[in-house]
């Protein structure tokens, strides 16, 4: 079983740990002594028990509020899914509705008799609004 040494506080410990493990001792410990150097520069000298008490106390608080997080965003997610899920259900309902039916519509064709009818009733019009144009320019 390896041992390493790490420096907690300004104080070196000797630990054993499981082979392979030594990387995750040693930045387990890094984050030990963070919290005890910035406890000994706001308090000073602490005893060896109250400064690794103190730090681990630090360091249980900040995982606390880690897990809050993790929590909080957990729900997050499950949120998201299950908005995603809803949307995805009402996509296949949407994809399974078949089409609506088409509408017929209807529109009015006139006959060419008809057209042709009118084109001559037009020009008729036309012809005695100009007939009525010309004698009304003689008897001025």
């Amino acid at each position: 079983m390896p041992e390493v040494t790490i420096t907690i506080g300004g104080r070196e410990f000797t630990v054993a740990c499981q082979e392979g493990e030594e990387p995750f001792l040693q930045a387990a410990a890094s984050l030990l002594d963070n919290e005890a150097t910035a406890l000994a520069a706001q308090i000073g000298r602490l005893p060896e028990p109250r400064m690794l008490l103190m730090s681990g106390l630090m360091l249980a608080d900040k995982a606390a509020g880690i897990e809050d997080q993790l929590r909080a965003m957990e729900e997050r997610v499950a949120a998201a899914e299950a908005a995603a899920d809803e949307a995805r259900a009402e996509l296949e309902e949407m994809r399974n509705t078949p089409p609506p039916k088409p509408e017929r519509i209807e529109v009015p064709v006139v006959p060419d008799s008809v057209m042709d009818s009118m084109a001559e009733i037009a020009a008729r019009a036309e012809s005695l609004a100009d007939s009525i144009a010309e004698k009304a320019r003689a008897d001025a």
